[in-house]
Formats: C-alpha cells, structure tokens, sequence
C-alpha cells in the first residue's frame, strides 16, 4: 500500500472541513472504482488509497491521531493482512462507499437502515376497463364493477400477527434485509434468505394471512358514470386499489372507458351528429319534422325552404354535458334526401307530371350543365 500523505491522495489541505473530505473522496471514488475500471491495477490501487484515506480522515478521533504522530500511530493495526489494509477491511470500505453514494450501485441506503418490525406501504393502484354505449355516455349511467384486489386482513386487523406477538429484527441481516458476501477486492450483496429481504421476522405469523397483513378477495360495488363520458375516459375512484402492507394506505382503482359505436348517432367532441331522411318535397317546401333523439326524447327540428342535401342544422344544448366546462355541446342534424327505387303507377305519372312542369337548373360554379333527352323510367 502506498505511504503517500492521506491529505495528499484527497486532495484536500488539513483544515478541510469534514463536507470537503466525503466530496473530495466521493469524486475519487467514481473515478477509481474496480467497476468501472475492470482490469485497471492502478485504478484499483488508487481507489483503495483513497479508501484509507478516508476512514482516518473522516472520523475525528482518527484523524487527530494521524495529525499528531502520521502513519507511525497507525503501525500494527494489521494493515494488508487477512483482506484488510491500514486498519481497514473489506467491508469498511464497502460500507463507506456505500454511505457515500446512497443506492448508486446497488448498496448504501437499505443496507444501513435496520429494521425491527413491519412499516407502513402504500398499496398499489389498480386498473380496469369499462366499456358503455354511447346513449349511456349521453345520459351517464351506474355499473357494477367486479374484481379481486387486497384487502386487509380482518383477522390480525392488518398487524400480520395475533394481539401480543411481535416482530424481531433478522438475526442473520441484523435487520438490513441483506447478506454481504466477498469474492476477492469485490463485494456483493443479496437478498437475506432467512427474512425474505424484510429486515424482520414473525414468530408466530397470522393464519389468516401468513404475515402478510393482507388477503385478496373480490371486491363488488356500483360506480356511478357521469354524462358527457368520453372515450378512453379514466375515472379515479380513491382508496379501490390494493389495501396498504402493515397498515399502509390503500392505493386508487383506475377505470377506463371504452365506449361502444352507435349505429345512428356518433360523437364529435361535445356535440351530438345524426342524419335526418326527408323527401324531395319537404327540402324544397320546407317543413317540420320530430326526430327521437338517442336519451329517448322528441325533438323537433325545423327544416328551412330550399335546404340542400348534407345541410347541417344546428341546436345548441342539445349535446353532451362538458365535463371540462359548463353547459352542452350542440344537436347536429344533417339532411339526407330519400331517393325512392320503386313507385306506385299513380306516384310515377304524378312525378313525370311534376318533372314536366320543372324549370331546368340553372348554371352553377363549379357544376357542369347536362341537356336533358329522356327518362328511363
């Protein structure tokens, strides 16, 4: 191992604070550590340096004595012997790295917290899909909603275990969920085995739910649609997801709307579209019809003289309730003309008598003229 001054392989000068000390360190040790440099003897030897360095400065009792008397206070602290160095074994410098830099490499924050029983979870939110007809999205409408989700157990009153057992931190992990093994330099870590990675155990688990605070079952109950539902709608419905772990809260179920075609009626953003059939007539003479909208109701529409084929006709309020806003959308008709394929005797000679007396069209823009010669019929 190197003897260079522990100052000096930081970086830093002898009054750095404590802060000064873990950042000059944390930036050497991203920049030397063995899994990012594989193979590198120098990296490696560089990043135990400052391993050593580290666990004597950081620590007040320990630096003062190196201050005082250097390297010669440290003499025969069993430095490179039996996978240690400087007083300092493979698992110090795992732990320190660790401590340093949280999680970044799969180490740190779980493996310094100990725990001695069950903490609260949140349960998870939940999804379902939902599918409506159209008229139904119009009106809204009440569904009932089947599923199986957590709740929590009745039996142990989400505890996980009867009145009066308690929970023992793992005498294997010491209540950090995990096992630290050494292969060499490198230290790894794994799921403790004997606690399931929890940190904790019970001695005499709840039959109802095996420790686990919790029992899935069906869940059934009415949710009621809003009219103006659109498509691919989510409703939240708060606290219908998963009961929480050791009396964490429940999560939210998520409903999502799937709604169905109309064959008559559509929906075009908040307005309601449909197509009315008149006869020849009554788009020429003008007239009143009554329609049935698709909630069941009448409605009846003015139709002006002279209205064209594909005319839309628009009623507001008469649309679907804005969920985003206030009000409705509007009721959009648009005119269609019946064309009849097969007529009485009596219809057709009335109909040549009308065409007879008929005055041509006239020339439009954007139209072709056609000189007329006969009827087929």
């Amino acid at each position: 191992m190197s003897k260079k001054d522990f100052y000096t392989v930081l970086g830093v000068s002898r009054t750095a604070s404590q802060d000064e000390i873990k950042a000059a360190y944390r930036k050497l040790a991203m920049k030397y550590h063995p899994d990012r440099n594989p193979g590198n003897k120098e990296a490696e030897e560089k990043f135990k340096e400052a391993a050593e360095a580290y666990e004597v400065l950081s620590d007040t009792e320990k630096r003062q004595k190196y201050d005082q008397f250097g390297r010669a206070g440290f003499e025969g602290m069993g430095g490179g012997h039996g996978g240690s160095y400087g007083g300092m074994n493979m698992e110090d410098i795992f732990s320190s790295f660790g401590d340093i830099f949280g999680d970044m490499f799969g180490a740190g924050k779980s493996r310094g917290r100990k725990k001695t029983g069950p903490e609260p979870l949140q349960g998870h939110d939940l999804q379902r899909e939902l599918e409506i007809t159209l008229k139904e999205s119009f009106t809204g409408t009440k569904q009932e909603i089947k599923y199986h989700r957590f709740f929590v157990c009745e039996s142990c009153s989400g505890r996980g275990m009867p009145e009066g057992v308690k929970a023992q931190s793992c005498t294997k992990c010491h209540g950090t969920g995990q096992v630290h093994y050494q292969q060499g330099f490198f230290m790894y870590s794994q799921a403790c085995g004997a606690c399931h990675g929890n940190g904790f155990t019970i001695p005499s688990p709840c039959k109802e739910c095996h420790g686990q605070s919790r029992v899935k079952k069906l869940d059934k109950f009415t949710v009621t649609i809003p009219a103006g539902v659109f498509h691919n709608a989510e409703l939240r419905i708060s606290g219908r997801g998963d009961a929480g772990v050791f009396g964490g809260s429940a999560g939210d179920l998520y409903l999502r709307i799937h709604i169905k075609p109309d064959p008559i009626f559509k929906r075009v953003e908040d307005d309601l579209e449909c197509s009315v059939m008149l006869t020849y007539p009554q788009l020429v003479l003008g007239a009143q019809v009554e329609i049935e909208l698709i909630d069941g109701t009448k409605e009846t529409v003015k139709i002006p003289k002279g209205c064209a084929v594909g005319e839309r006709i628009v009623i507001p309020g008469k649309g679907f309730a804005r969920l985003r806003g206030k009000g409705s959308g509007s009721l959009v008709i648009i005119t269609q003309c019946h064309i009849p394929k097969k007529l009485s005797p009596e219809t057709k000679q009335a109909l040549l008598q009308y065409a007879e007396k008929l005055e041509s069209p006239q020339k439009e823009e954007g139209y072709i003229m056609g000189f007329f010669k006969k009827f087929l019929g």
